[in-house]
């Protein structure tokens, strides 16, 4: 099976990402122009990219928040004339473009959404930013913990614009109700956890050009796919200090790995395992939190709702406790949709948007660290991978066996 975000965002091959980068976004110079007050009007949105996450998760959210006064959906810009002529058209968007500085400066939308592929990100973001514009950004934000920092420096320093990643699985009414919890300590410490992203992706899959390079995708499962399940266990259990791990190119001929297992030890001292697969026919994305009074449990695939939530208490806990964990209230499935409402509050307050900053570091860091680990086969400390180290400008440091030939014969 494969996701709205895993088909291609427009007929954007990796020759057109390169020729999109160099050709409009590679010096930009532009003045940072300041966000424009939202003064309780609607909010000016616009799309860039128009490929299936765009129609399938991102258009389809700004639409209903449109309908209910929040939202103007103003223009959509995509390197493909007629692929943007036809979004625009099936979707009601009034204004079509083909450069994406000409519409920043046409038509002043107030939030941008990204739906390109990885290696396009930073430097849309940062021309979107400068324009003024917030920016909701489909993960993985950007290639590197490098880029993510170049982004963030051009964030506004006092109630935006600020630049937010799509992490949608953090939103909802059933991870709302877990994190509580969790903050809380109703449950007791958490102990022992368990993250798994195990999918399947065929060859035909890897045809697609920009797929499976470190370059233009960024990484491999762990990166591309993972990130969605790790962010949510971050997001629960809180800051990690290490990790150790392993990855393995068992199947696809591809520069990136196909499948990581890693040892995650967290601040709190609670430990995990995080297993990332692309190989796998069962597929299923999990999530397992062992704490002192309470297994708490998250199965489904592509999204959740309350019903995939399972609190499991231990044998003498009491009734009355039982009964608060166990109602997670009105189910507010996790959502495009779901996390969009939150951004379009914090945009309205001028207040960061939860994953942006410091809060959207977190996963690629891990993520990065993962890289680190298995490749060099080390443990990786948290806040270690900085400036001069090799992971944190590409994240196969230019390791043997997994950077591309040409950066180990430029690195020999």
């Amino acid at each position: 099976m494969r996701t709205s975000r895993d088909a291609t965002t427009s007929k954007t091959t990796e020759n057109e990402s390169a020729e999109y980068e160099s050709a409009e976004y590679e010096n930009i110079e532009h003045a940072k122009l300041p966000a424009v007050p939202l003064d309780g009007r609607r909010i000016k949105a616009a799309l860039i990219g128009t490929g299936a996450i765009a129609s399938g998760s991102h258009l389809p959210a700004l639409a209903a928040l449109a309908a209910e006064g929040e939202v103007e959906i103003v223009a959509a810009v995509d390197i493909d004339a007629e692929a943007v002529k036809r979004f625009c058209a099936d979707g009601g968007v009034p204004h079509a473009y083909t450069d994406l500085d000409r519409m920043l400066a046409e038509q002043r939308p107030d939030l941008v959404s990204i739906c390109t592929p990885p290696t396009l990100h930073r430097d849309q973001t940062v021309a979107a930013l400068r324009a003024g514009a917030w920016v909701w950004c489909e993960k993985p934000p950007v290639p590197t913990l490098a880029d993510f920092d170049a982004v963030e420096a051009e964030e506004g320093t006092d109630g935006g614009p600020y630049a937010s990643i799509v992490f949608q699985h953090r939103f909802g009414s059933g991870a709302r109700h877990v994190r509580r919890l969790l903050a809380e300590g109703a449950m007791g410490r958490p102990l022992v956890a368990h993250c798994q992203t195990t999918w399947y992706r065929n060859a035909a899959y890897y045809a697609v050009p920009w797929r499976g390079k470190w370059q233009t995708e960024g990484g491999g499962p762990a990166m591309g796919h993972g990130i969605h399940q790790m962010d949510l266990l971050l997001d629960l259990l809180g800051p990690w200090s290490e990790v150790r791990a392993m990855a393995g190119r068992l199947v696809h001929d591809v520069q990136t790995e196909d499948v990581s297992t890693a040892l995650v030890r967290f601040e709190s001292g609670a430990l995990a395992t995080i297993v990332n697969s692309v190989l796998s026919p069962d597929e299923v994305s999990r999530i397992r939190i062992d704490c002192e009074r309470a297994t708490v449990e998250l199965t489904h695939l592509y999204g959740h709702s309350n019903d995939n939530w399972r609190i499991t208490p231990i044998p003498d806990a009491p009734v009355a406790d039982v009964a608060v964990w166990q109602d997670f209230g009105t189910d507010v499935p996790s959502s495009h949709l779901a996390q969009l409402r939150e951004l379009v509050a914090s945009m309205r307050a001028g207040e960061r948007p939860r994953s942006s900053g410091a809060d959207g570091r977190t996963s690629l860091e891990l993520i990065t660290a993962l890289y680190k680990s298995a490749f060099a086969d080390t443990t990786v400390r948290a806040g270690e991978i900085g400036p001069g180290d090799p992971y944190y400008t590409a994240l196969h440091g230019g390791a043997p066996g997994w950077a591309p030939a040409t950066h180990q014969e430029v690195s020999a």
